[in-house]
Order: structure tokens, then sequence, then C-alpha cells
């Protein structure tokens, strides 16, 4: 998926200049079986709706995308998939193209992408996921904001934990519309090996002059969105609820999960020092054994 992203960006600026992205607008859709729609929207390109070729492309998980199909004047689906599981449809006045994938399977789980032709350029959506499965979706069931000062900076971190399914758009901005864009960090989604669900966590980086502003951590996924904004910690000792929002927690809740972060690390550096220890005594020991058999 992420070479994917790379090559829509690399498409999206071809012959010189922007060319506008085609948006899906929904990140994930979780289903167990019946028919799914996929939508993708055209909005902002200029030109003769009605005369341009759509594509759409299955990704499926460390795969390259693979096309389904293509529009033009008909519909046309490539070799190794079943045409009568596929309808696609065009909606001139809403520059809108749905594809409807019937009788899903666990076989059509993937990220699936429509795209448009610009001359020799294809411009690639964003994207939204298909999920079959019997599981049930899950809200983040905790939104925080942690935060901490080091010299002349100030960092936030965001962390949004327990979640499903695990593709999640997280965001900064400054007051509710400032899209904030530099010096953040995001991690990737990750799980507990004894839950299926994730979480995620986004770092901000601001000048300590700056920590009077009103900083929001967003997220938009398959289950709603939400908003929460940075609270000072420093003024309280416990944990706080934010009202209407979530919940701001003081400094020592992020020591106290930085601490266990660094144990695991330390565990598993000592792991490793074990096993070097243990191929060195082995090599040394060896010709020793060798040395012993032809005498």
């Amino acid at each position: 998926m992420l070479l994917l992203a790379a090559l829509v960006s690399t498409a999206a600026w071809s012959c010189g200049f922007a060319q506008q992205i085609p948006l899906q607008s929904r990140l994930s859709i979780t289903k167990s079986k019946g028919s799914v729609r996929l939508e993708c929207r055209f909005n902002d390109i200029s030109g003769d709706f009605d005369g341009t070729s759509i594509h759409w492309y299955q990704q499926k998980a460390n795969k390259g995308p693979e096309r389904i199909l293509y529009l033009a004047g008909t519909k046309k689906v490539d070799e190794g998939f079943q045409e009568h599981r596929y309808r696609v449809e065009k909606f001139s006045s809403q520059k809108l193209c749905i594809l409807t994938i019937n009788d899903v399977i666990p076989d059509d789980t993937g990220t699936y992408y429509c795209a448009y032709c610009v001359g020799f350029n294809k411009i690639f959506g964003s994207g939204t996921k298909l999920i079959v499965s019997n599981k049930a979706l899950s809200q983040p069931s905790n939104f925080e904001i942690l935060q901490k000062k080091h010299k002349n900076q100030m960092t936030y971190v965001c962390l949004i934990e327990q979640f499903y399914p695990e593709v999640i758009r997280v965001t900064w901005t400054e007051g509710e519309n400032q899209k904030v864009t530099e010096n953040i960090v995001k991690g990737e989604a990750w799980r507990r090996t004894e839950e299926d669900k994730y979480s995620i966590s986004s770092w901000l980086t601001v000048p300590e002059e700056n920590k009077d502003k009103k900083y929001f951590c967003n997220y938009e996924h398959e289950s709603g969105k939400r908003s929460l904004t940075k609270q000072d910690s420093s003024q309280k000792e416990e944990c706080t609820p934010y009202p209407g929002n979530g919940t701001v927690f003081n400094r020592d809740h992020l020591y106290h999960r930085t601490a266990y972060l660094v144990y695991i690390v330390l565990l598993l550096k000592s792991s490793m020092y074990y096993l070097i220890v243990l191929f060195f005594i082995y090599r040394a020991w060896a010709p020793t054994k060798q040395r012993g058999k032809k005498a």
C-alpha cells in the first residue's frame, strides 16, 4: 500500500502540474457477507467526465495492485476476475463512480483504488480497504494527549487505543481548521498479541513559545470521527476528563509508558547478547570436539 501511495503522489504531479486526486472518502468497510459499494468522486476534475475512462484496482496484503476492470463506455473485466461479481456505475451529474462487489468472500479483503487517465498518466484515488470479517467494529476506547517539555520545545503525543479495524487517519490542527503538517511523526498501528484491537500514536513538536496555542488531534475511523485538544497537564496531578472530548493525562502517565517500552527493549537486547555468547561458545567448542574425533 505504501508503494501505491508513492505512485499516487508521483502521478499526481506528472506533466509539471498537480492533478486532482479522486476522492475515496471511506477509509475502510468491514462486512461479513452480501454486497459492498465502493464510491469514488471526481468533484474537482474538469473536462468531459462522460468520456473519462475509470479504472478499479485491487491490492492485497504484500502484493502489488491488480486491475479488476475499467469503464470506457462499456465495462471490461480483466482476466482472473469473475465478471458477474462486479458492477460499475457512473453518475455524470455527480461526477461519481461506484464499484459494487457481489457476495463478498474473505479472499476479497484488500485495498481498492479508483483511477482515471490524463494523457498517458493514471491518477489514483486514496483507496478504501475492504475487510471481509465477522468481527464487530470497535471505536477507540481511549483517546488522550500526553505532553512533555524538552529544552525549548513542547512535544504532544496523541494516543489512540483499542480500535478495530486497524485503518485510521490521524491529523493535527491548530485551532479547529488550520491543518498542521510539519514536525509530525506518526507511528504504525500495532496490536497486542492476545487481542484483535489496535492502537496508534502521533507526535507533534512545537516551539515552547507556541505552548499556549490550541492544538487538536483528530482521528477518522470507520466507527466515527473525533477531535481532542491538548490541555496544560502541568497544572494537574491526576488524569482529568476534558469536557466533551476525551481525557488528558499527566506526565507521570507518559513516563510509565516510556519505562515499559524501555524495559521491553532492554529485555530484547539481553536476549540477543545471550544468543551471541552461546554462538561464540559453540564456535570455540566445535573445533575441540572435531580434534578429539580425529585423535
